[in-house]
């Protein structure tokens, strides 16, 4: 009897430990960002030059980086103009 409280217990407490850990890292889990230059750099841009599907798949992903660059700075921006308008009342 007391051979198995000990191993449903040892099962318990690797199952807590497992939950903990799986909660634990879905909350402070971080979003990917690809950034096409620093990974590739030169090879990016050779294959970009490039005709068929390797060279449209690297223009489209260096398009994408440039892209999601300039939504970020219009998103600061936007942030910023919220901001004076809260200050002035309106």
């Amino acid at each position: 009897m007391t051979r198995n409280v000990k191993r449903i217990a040892q099962v318990g407490v690797l199952g807590a430990v497992f939950a903990g850990g799986f909660v634990v890292g879905s909350v402070t889990q971080r979003d990917a960002h690809a950034d096409m230059k620093s990974l590739g750099g030169a090879a990016v841009d050779a294959a970009g030059g490039q005709g068929g599907s390797l060279g449209a798949a690297a223009k489209l992903g260096t398009t994408v980086g440039d892209m999601q660059t300039q939504v970020e700075g219009l998103q600061k921006n936007l942030a910023v103009l919220k901001n004076i308008q809260s200050m002035i009342g309106g």
